[in-house]
């Protein structure tokens, strides 16, 4: 059903006044880890919802950013104590639902602006094994944040 997500419980409120598909997205290209661009907030027109994500076309260019374009689709969640939706990948989705993501210290997001495996290649790149528990520095903030590896995902923490 067309336009469904504009009464969804993670969306209601959020949208523009006059155009009720429209919303603000913090879009970045991935956090300080990865990235030397600060994120930006954006204009987003949402066109479908899964189970636990968004997705919609990006309504103007962004400042400084590199990887999205005024025209692109992003997909995006909506943090459960954080004021803005975050844009995340099809990749970090995946990932996502293997790992328990703590909110950060600063700010309270409990996203990442990376896929976990990106991270982990990034920071411990000489780590032979898994790596089930690291720290991340929150793309938001700068704030801590603590990211754990769930058992086969089950929910329970190694």
């Amino acid at each position: 059903m067309a336009g469904a997500w504009r009464n969804h419980d993670k969306l209601r409120g959020r949208f523009h006044p006059e155009y009720p598909d429209d919303l603000e997205v913090l879009v970045h290209d991935g956090g300080p880890r990865t990235s030397t661009t600060t994120p930006e907030l954006m204009w987003v027109r949402v066109t479908g919802a899964s189970d636990d994500a968004f997705v919609g076309t990006v309504l103007n260019d962004p400042k400084q950013l590199r990887s999205v374009l005024a025209g692109d689709e992003v997909f995006f969640v909506v943090p459960a104590h954080f004021q803005y939706p975050v844009r995340v990948t099809s990749q970090y989705l995946a990932e996502r639902r293997r790992w328990k993501i703590h909110a950060c210290t600063g700010c309270g997001l409990d996203e990442l602006f990376d896929p976990p495996s990106v991270l982990v290649a990034t920071v411990f790149p000489n780590t032979a094994g898994e790596i089930d528990t690291f720290s991340a520095i929150c793309g938001a903030c700068g704030g801590a944040q603590v990211v754990e590896k769930f058992v086969d995902g089950s929910r329970e923490f190694r």
